[in-house]
């Protein structure tokens, strides 16, 4: 049997129940459900009923079997009227309970550092059942996830896929989908076909860190693993042949060596390998590697430079790797910096199978089909997006048989590839995973597969220029007349507004034209029969720009990343770096001393990437304080994302904005939280000198806000105490705003009484950290979401984003925020959280005629089938075309 590769039990298909099964399980009717079975390459739609009983899919049509239903005993209906039925989503790379959230000292066992090469350790010895996230991901429609070891090691060790549901025996054993080998009396055959074996590589820059070496290094350590199993695997074939012609004398035990046995599995093309690898140097290494020892790769994961290099892929052995990557997230290490999230659409064209995966908790893996529709919008075809999180990583994990396609499903409450789809109800192994699902009815239109823009240009262009296309506007109109034609909609500044925002006109059916001159708008009128801004302004050198029912709204603003303060995050060469902490170090009297106070305006750095594709996603201004790694930061400076250096006109929009703070827990000789309480309570109400006391000063005189960062619901409500003992005694009204916030909502009728705003940071809240553990995560695991509960309170709220690269998708992030607040939040509304609110809160004073306006091709800026056209500059008097 050495050479029988893995393959189901020849009666896995006829079986009529899953050896997941638990025991008094109902069995399950879904009735009048649009179906997307995973079949027909991902094209086949079904109308009809799905039927799920003792864990397994008994029936997918168009109307169950009278003889089925009538067998079942016990069978509840849920009629889903119309809603899309998928596959449960399937996380191809997740480091789910062995990097535990929320993240403790104790619980974190991705890597050992015994060693380079390791493929004796296995993942499944260090899952944490503990883990909050589980339920987290559950929410978000993952039914099944490959738990890697980490990226520390060329070899990590071995990999296990389990399902998320928690079972009745609690252990990690319990949750494994197939053991590849006898677990707890989960034994294998050994006259049938092997189960199929998981392994992970790394190669490139992370085992390099770790065990200071370089690539060089990396590859031979892979090579002396590789050659010690080769050996292994000839002496056991040398003992078959003999034994096989019944040469038995002297022949002894049969040779193997349990260090070794899972790469001599590789050798024998039983172990589905997961090879962490970005660049192509990287991605060259392990292609020769896989031929000169003869194993296949099963998949290249994070892998953002595939997209340029497919010929070198297909030179793989045995078959090209399939590619599992992010959508967006790109250009944090030096290795990612060519990341394009175009690269999905141009592996697809080149015939290469294409994997959106979490490498949770880097992406919290809740949100994985969210990575399946970013690639759809970037132009993957509909049918290997849904794929890419369902079948395709089910193939590439050798699981196939099992998962997938529909046999563990997901009911959505709107179209999977929309924005903002959120499960109705999650079944694994045929039972239902959410008790109490809360949903909100969506707009018809999300009941439909979204239409994706053309980016042809932009996807020639990744590969053209090798992942580094210009960013620049390809046009700037200065001193111009731009009209822009078929415009759905327009949304304005109006500080006389209930939320600093109104609509000109929106979605009637009727269309108009905005005209702008030198970068101001002169005139926006619906046609309604007549042109009026056509016919008053309209020359022969007037440049038109047909919108084909799009919309003007504001620009939107980053904060809470240090965008234009570093350009790769891992290269200490590329960021302005950390400012000191008076807390914590001894502070330079030649910078000021404890009492010094740096400001970020004097650290930006211009034309980033990440801020030049957010300024192409309709992102005009960020706002960023100097970087801190505790409690003092700095005055936050807010710039024009889409300058190109700071002494050009309207770059710096303004050089000080707010003072800010973190307040929270910190660990390992961190000053406690009491401690900054005392020191804030001494800056606010004693004296302070130098320029430290001239900008406290500014901050108790209501001239600038006072930002702090704070997680812990504990800590802000010390805070508001504070901030009402500080008014009483200095006799202002301080402007006070938190920002991360994962828990304000357990205090927001507190923070809306004592006037506090508060900027969500991230807007879809993650358990990373004992701090933000308290979250509200909204649907379908509660009714409202942080934004909806705090907006109900009164409270000023706005959104944020923790990394640079997340820039582009705020405008995506406003419509999910208001797609979860149960229709209570306006297109307005949804516009001023990553707008006017942030300004408010951040003490940015934008004059309504000088704020920039966006304008979106096919949509509004809040719409999934909208593209970023044009920048419209009042304070610059340009218009950009993008």
């Amino acid at each position: 049997m050495l050479d029988v590769l893995p393959a189901p039990p020849p009666n896995f298909h006829s079986r009529l129940e899953s050896d997941r099964y638990s025991a008094g399980t109902k069995s399950v009717l879904i009735k009048n459900a649009t179906i997307w079975t995973g079949g027909d390459d991902g094209h086949e739609i079904v109308h009809g009923e799905v039927v799920l009983d003792k864990g397994i899919v008994k029936y997918v049509g168009s109307r169950a079997p009278a003889s089925l239903l009538d067998s079942l005993s016990d069978l509840e209906e849920f009629n889903v009227q119309g809603a899309w039925v998928s596959p449960g989503i399937v996380d191809l790379h997740s480091h789910l309970g062995v990097y535990s959230v929320p993240s403790l000292s104790g619980a974190s066992d991705g890597n050992s550092r015994k060693g380079p090469v390791l493929p004796w350790l296995r993942s499944l010895d260090a899952l944490n059942t503990h883990d909050d996230a589980y339920r987290l991901s559950i929410s978000g429609g993952i039914t099944t996830a490959v738990v890697l070891p980490g990226s520390a090691n060329a070899i990590g060790g071995q990999a296990f896929a389990i399902k998320l549901r928690p079972t009745a025996e609690r252990s990690p054993t319990s949750m494994l989908l197939e053991p590849p080998f006898g677990i707890n009396g989960s034994e294998v055959d050994p006259t049938l076909p092997p189960r199929w074996r998981l392994l992970k590589q790394a190669c490139g820059e992370n085992p390099s860190r770790v065990y200071s070496g370089t690539r060089m290094d990396t590859i031979w350590a892979f090579r002396q693993g590789y050659e010690t199993a080769r050996k292994i695997k000839v002496s056991q074939d040398a003992y078959c042949s003999s034994a096989l012609s019944g040469h038995w004398e002297g022949l002894g035990e049969f040779p193997e060596d349990l260090q070794w046995e899972a790469l001599v599995d590789v050798l024998r093309g039983r172990v589905k390998i997961q090879n962490h690898c970005y660049e192509t140097v990287d991605l060259d290494d392990i292609v020769r590697l896989s031929n000169e020892f003869k194993f296949p790769i099963a998949a290249f994961h994070h892998a953002h430079e595939t997209y340029l290099v497919p010929e070198t892929l297909k030179r793989a052995y045995g078959h090209p790797p399939a590619i599992a990557m992010f959508a967006t997230n790109a250009r944090y290490k030096r290795e990612s910096y060519r990341g394009s999230e175009f690269a999905p659409r141009i592996l697809a064209d080149e015939g290469l199978k294409v994997v959106m995966k979490s490498d949770h908790p880097v992406l919290n893996s809740r949100y994985l089909l969210y990575e399946a529709q970013q690639a759809h919008y970037y132009g993957l075809p509909a049918n290997l997006a849904m794929a890419a999180v369902t079948t395709t990583p089910a193939e590439v994990m050798g699981m196939g048989h099992r998962v997938g396609y529909l046999k563990k499903g997901v009911v959505w409450d709107s179209h999977p590839l929309s924005l903002g789809a959120t499960p109705k109800q999650v079944y694994i192994d045929g039972i239902a995973q959410l008790s109490h699902p809360h949903t909100t009815p969506k707009p018809p239109s999300f009941q439909h597969l979204p239409k994706t823009p053309n980016f042809d240009k932009e996807t020639s262009d990744a590969l053209k220029y090798e992942g580094l296309p210009p960013l620049e506007p390809r046009e700037k109109l200065e001193l111009a007349d731009v009209a822009f034609t078929r415009v759905g909609s327009v949304y304005v500044r109006d500080p006389k507004s209930r939320n600093g925002i109104r609509e000109l006109y929106g979605r009637d059916g009727e269309e108009g034209v905005v005209f702008v001159r030198n970068g101001t708008v002169i005139c926006a009128d619906q046609i309604n029969g007549s042109d009026n801004c056509m016919d008053k302004f309209m020359t022969s050198f007037t440049r038109v720009v047909d919108l084909a029912g799009g919309s003007i709204a504001p620009g939107l603003v980053a904060y809470g990343s240090p965008l234009a303060l570093h350009e790769i995050q891992g290269e200490a060469s590329t960021a302005d770096g950390y400012v000191f902490d008076a807390l914590e170090e001894e502070v330079p009297k030649i910078v000021g001393g404890e009492y010094s106070v740096i400001r970020a305006v004097d650290g930006l750095q211009y034309a980033t990437r990440d801020a030049l594709i957010a300024y192409r996603a309709g992102v005009t201004t960020g706002v960023t304080p100097p970087k801190s790694a505790g409690f003092f930061s700095g005055l936050s400076t807010a710039f024009s994302t889409g300058s190109a250096h700071k002494l050009e006109k309207g770059a710096v929009i303004q050089e000080v904005a707010a003072f800010h703070v973190s307040v929270g827990h910190g660990g390992n000789g961190a000053p406690s939280v009491s401690t900054q309480i005392a020191v804030l309570r001494r800056l606010l109400v004693g004296e302070v000198g130098g320029e430290m006391g001239e900008w406290i000063g500014e901050v108790k005189s209501g001239k600038i806000p006072l930002v702090i960062n704070v997680e812990s619901a504990d800590v802000m409500a010390t805070l508001i105490k504070l901030k009402e003992e500080v008014e009483t005694e200095i006799g202002e009204t301080i402007k006070v705003t938190f920002t991360g916030a994962s828990e304000a909502h357990l205090l927001a009728k507190e923070i809306g009484a004592a006037g506090v705003g508060v900027i969500l940071t991230p807007s879809r809240p993650f358990p990373q950290t004992w701090e933000q553990r308290r979250i509200l995560p909204g649907p379908p695991l509660t009714e409202h979401n942080a934004v909806s509960l705090l907006l109900g309170h009164n409270v000023t709220v706005g959104i944020g984003i923790p990394e640079n690269w997340a820039a582009r998708n705020i405008r995506f992030d406003a419509a999910w925020a208001a797609l979860e607040a149960k229709g209570d939040l306006s297109k307005t509304d949804t516009l001023a959280l990553a707008s006017v609110n942030l300004e408010k809160l951040l003490g940015v004073s934008v004059p309504t005629y000088e704020g920039d306006l966006v304008a979106t091709w096919g949509g509004d800026l809040l719409e999934f089938e909208s593209k970023v056209v044009g920048i419209v500059s009042p304070s610059k008097g340009i218009v950009d075309l993008i």
